[in-house]
């Protein structure tokens, strides 16, 4: 088995392209013995994971919404899904917005106002459509030592105010509504505050407060 493992990741290796610095997917959950990669870290394209005997991870892809979950043999991260040698794969396309993940590319210098006007309209004046979520519990990556605010914009609910302990921060960086108890309203609109920086986002009219894929719920703000 150690021979046909090491002879899966030489293969890997050769058809492997050079890391990218953006990553493809984050990982949701980690059984047994995985080398190299640990709960909630991102893994980007040409990454190479070992799974060990009944060893088991499960990837959730920014780009496609796929979720795969992969038991044992070696995996190589792609793009939009992974290629597995000598394990089982299993994928389930779930609902997820790759705007939501990319949010702090996009709006992290702009003001509240001028945020929230380009969220809501395109170049031509046309409506356009929030980064949205799927699950009322954001999973928030963002720097310990902040506070974080979550304003509603378009009804009235009382604002969400969270200091970024260093205790309370998911694998160092991510803040988990679910784990804190909190929770926004479905179809609701919101502005996320980390100092002088706004990011506005929604919430899927049908989401629920029931656990869901961390890719559905994921507001990338650092």
């Amino acid at each position: 088995m150690k021979s046909l493992i090491g002879a899966a990741i030489g293969t890997f290796c050769l058809a492997a392209p050079a890391l990218a610095e953006t990553p493809a997917a984050i990982v949701e959950d980690v059984q047994g013995k995985v080398d190299g990669v640990a709960f909630m870290d991102y893994v980007a394209p040409g990454k190479i994971i070992k799974l060990g005997p009944k060893a088991s991870i499960t990837l959730s892809y920014l780009k496609s919404c796929q979720r795969e979950t992969i038991s044992e043999g070696v995996v190589l991260v792609g793009a939009e899904q992974s290629t597995v040698q000598l394990g089982e794969v299993k994928r389930e396309k779930v609902p997820c917005d790759t705007n939501a993940a990319k949010l702090s590319e996009r709006e992290a210098n702009q003001s509240a106002a001028t945020t929230f006007r380009t969220m809501r309209s395109d170049a031509k004046g046309a409506p356009s459509k929030l980064p949205t979520l799927y699950g009322t519990a954001p999973l928030v990556q963002a720097k310990s030592g902040s506070t974080l605010v979550i304003e509603r914009t378009d009804g009235k609910e009382p604002t969400i105010s969270v200091p970024l302990k260093s205790e309370i921060m998911v694998g160092g960086k991510f803040y988990d509504f679910a784990k804190a108890g909190k929770t926004l309203t479905p179809g609701g609109s919101y502005l996320a505050i980390l100092g002088a920086k706004r990011y506005a986002f929604q919430v899927d009219a049908s989401a629920t407060s029931s656990p869901t894929p961390i890719v559905g719920r994921l507001l990338r703000l650092e």
